[in-house]
């Protein structure tokens, strides 16, 4: 079939169109490319995606979505704002979400909590693991730079190192076991009595389990910015207000603080013993996130919280976990970034002492 000279020219003229269309869509693209670099650079200073988000829209309606769509499964600790508890599909203490995370089969966690909690989930589950703002550190990790505690160790030879799980991942890493403060007391316990032990980074935990096991374990000198803020003062003076309140008081707690309790133990063993008492008031020694959940449980209790030395806080909260909002949730599933990231060597170090704790856990049943 002989092609005409006008086809000729309307075939010349059609791929002409189309390489047009082809530069054009690739320059698009391009540009785009560049333009999400540079935001990505510009998030990076930040710690997290700053993007603006429209008012009317139903963020947690849309949180929802991206899940569904994307497979996540949003972890979310005691500690956070009302907001994230209410739309996590998880939440709980350290070693709930430690477990939670070693069991998912979700392609994405998104770790509501501070960044040591990232680390962990992400060490026990190397899928994608994000979390809404790198700036949520944590004080007690802080206090416990990784170098520093491995030259201690290594200047204690012969001693079995036992790490809280408030540490990076580099510290978990020269760590012979994690506790909790749910399992710490169990865990200490299930060494012989004449082991010499190290004990880091929480001198007011260490003191405390020392004191209620016997031991005489080697602690570090770190604590929680939090925790350490309760005042006895104020807590005596509510005391007097509410004669019939119970204290409730976690371990992280300085030593006088934890004198003044009916009940010292982790958020989710305050929790569980404000549900099963039959007394009404509570004066509750740790960060006030965990109030939501304790009102929730319990509606008909009266939970007051404890007040720092600060005088012009009624509560304690933790600024690092109050960095995480439905914003930066969003805007994290939407982006999938910031992603949580270990050092493949640090990793493969620090999962051992993490999988010890959970095995002796759910020997335990904890």
């Amino acid at each position: 079939m002989l092609i005409t000279e006008k086809q000729k020219k309307g075939v010349i003229f059609t791929n002409i169109i189309n390489g047009i269309l082809s530069v054009s869509l690739f320059l698009l693209k391009r540009r785009k490319n560049i333009n999400l670099i540079m935001k990505k650079e510009e998030w990076l200073k930040k710690g997290y995606v700053d993007e603006p988000v429209e008012k009317a829209l139903d963020l947690k309606a849309e949180i929802k979505r991206l899940c569904r769509e994307k497979d996540a499964v949003i972890l979310g600790h005691y500690y956070q704002a009302d907001e994230i508890q209410e739309i996590a599909d998880f939440i709980g203490d350290s070693l709930a979400l430690a477990q939670w995370a070693a069991k998912t089969d979700a392609k994405i966690i998104v770790m509501c909590g501070v960044h040591f909690m990232g680390e962990t989930a992400k060490i026990l589950c190397p899928d994608k693991v994000l979390i809404p703002d790198l700036n949520a550190g944590c004080s007690l990790a802080d206090s416990c730079p990784a170098d520093k505690f491995a030259a201690f160790v290594k200047d204690h030879p012969g001693y079995k190192v036992i790490s809280y799980v408030n540490t990076s991942a580099a510290v978990k890493a020269v760590t012979d076991v994690v506790v909790t403060s749910t399992n710490a007391r169990q865990i200490v316990e299930s060494f012989p009595e004449d082991e010499k032990l190290i004990f880091g980074p929480d001198k007011n935990l260490g003191n405390y389990i020392n004191s209620i096991t016997g031991r005489q374990m080697l602690l570090w000198d770190g604590a929680c910015h939090v925790h350490e803020k309760f005042s006895v003062e104020k807590i005596i003076e509510l005391k007097k207000q509410y004669p019939d309140a119970q204290v409730l008081v976690h371990p992280e707690c300085k030593g006088a603080v934890a004198k003044l309790a009916d009940k010292i133990g982790s958020t989710a063993g305050l929790l569980k013993y404000a549900m099963a008492s039959d007394k009404k008031d509570f004066i509750v020694a740790t960060e006030s996130g965990i109030l939501y959940e304790m009102r929730k449980k319990c509606p008909e209790k009266n939970f007051i919280p404890a007040p720092p030395e600060d005088s012009t806080c009624a509560c304690n909260e933790c600024n690092f976990m109050r960095l995480n909002t439905l914003e930066k949730l969003y805007n994290t599933l939407k982006y999938e970034w910031p992603e949580v990231n270990v050092d493949e060597a640090i990793a493969q170090e620090a999962i051992k002492p993490i999988q010890k704790m959970l095995e002796i856990s759910a020997k335990l049943g904890l």
